[in-house]
Protein backbone atom coordinates (compact mmCIF):
# COMPACT_ATOMS: atom_id res chain seq x y z
CA UNK A 1 0.00 0.00 0.00
CA UNK A 2 1.35 3.40 -1.09
CA UNK A 3 1.01 5.50 2.34
CA UNK A 4 4.48 7.63 2.63
CA UNK A 5 4.15 8.39 6.39
CA UNK A 6 6.08 6.87 8.77
CA UNK A 7 4.60 3.49 11.38
CA UNK A 8 3.39 5.71 13.57
CA UNK A 9 0.89 7.75 10.67
CA UNK A 10 3.20 10.75 10.53
CA UNK A 11 4.51 12.57 7.81
CA UNK A 12 7.76 13.15 6.54
CA UNK A 13 10.09 16.32 6.69
CA UNK A 14 8.71 18.43 3.54
CA UNK A 15 12.07 18.12 1.65
CA UNK A 16 11.81 14.08 2.49
CA UNK A 17 10.07 12.53 -1.16
CA UNK A 18 8.29 9.65 0.24
CA UNK A 19 5.23 10.44 -1.53
CA UNK A 20 5.98 10.06 -5.28
CA UNK A 21 6.11 14.37 -5.66
CA UNK A 22 3.15 14.75 -3.19
CA UNK A 23 1.19 11.97 -5.40
CA UNK A 24 1.94 13.56 -8.70
CA UNK A 25 4.61 12.32 -9.94
CA UNK A 26 4.23 8.23 -11.94
CA UNK A 27 8.01 8.81 -13.26
CA UNK A 28 10.09 10.49 -10.31
CA UNK A 29 10.61 10.25 -6.91
CA UNK A 30 9.43 6.87 -4.31
CA UNK A 31 7.29 6.52 -1.64
CA UNK A 32 6.84 4.60 1.38
CA UNK A 33 4.90 1.88 1.37
CA UNK A 34 3.63 -0.41 3.68
CA UNK A 35 2.07 -3.94 3.68
CA UNK A 36 -1.49 -5.29 5.14
CA UNK A 37 0.12 -8.17 6.40
CA UNK A 38 2.90 -6.10 8.22
CA UNK A 39 5.60 -8.40 6.37
CA UNK A 40 8.17 -6.25 4.24
CA UNK A 41 10.43 -8.18 1.99
CA UNK A 42 13.25 -9.23 4.02
CA UNK A 43 12.82 -10.51 7.87
CA UNK A 44 14.41 -7.54 8.99
CA UNK A 45 12.02 -5.18 7.24
CA UNK A 46 8.79 -6.77 9.11
CA UNK A 47 7.11 -4.25 11.04
CA UNK A 48 4.36 -3.65 13.56
CA UNK A 49 2.98 -1.40 11.28
CA UNK A 50 0.80 -1.78 7.82
CA UNK A 51 1.84 1.58 6.66
CA UNK A 52 5.48 1.60 6.88
CA UNK A 53 8.26 -1.24 5.50
CA UNK A 54 10.49 -0.04 3.01
CA UNK A 55 10.69 2.70 -0.39
CA UNK A 56 9.19 2.51 -3.41
CA UNK A 57 11.24 1.14 -6.62
CA UNK A 58 9.99 4.06 -8.11
CA UNK A 59 6.21 5.45 -9.25
CA UNK A 60 5.94 3.99 -12.18
CA UNK A 61 3.52 1.18 -12.35
CA UNK A 62 5.99 -0.81 -13.53
CA UNK A 63 8.59 0.59 -10.48
CA UNK A 64 5.67 -0.15 -8.18
CA UNK A 65 5.23 -3.71 -9.38
CA UNK A 66 9.06 -4.47 -8.94
CA UNK A 67 8.43 -3.41 -5.33
CA UNK A 68 5.94 -6.14 -5.10
CA UNK A 69 2.51 -4.70 -5.28
CA UNK A 70 0.02 -3.95 -8.32
CA UNK A 71 1.28 -0.58 -9.07
CA UNK A 72 -2.41 0.84 -8.42
CA UNK A 73 -4.27 3.27 -6.31
CA UNK A 74 -7.11 1.92 -3.78
CA UNK A 75 -9.38 4.50 -1.84
CA UNK A 76 -10.73 2.99 1.36
CA UNK A 77 -13.41 4.43 3.72
CA UNK A 78 -14.77 3.37 7.09
CA UNK A 79 -18.52 3.62 8.12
Amino acid sequence: MLTGSRADGTAFAPQTDTTCRAWTSSSEGSAIVGHHDRIGPLPENWATSWNFSHQSAGCSQEALVRTGGAGRFYCFAAN
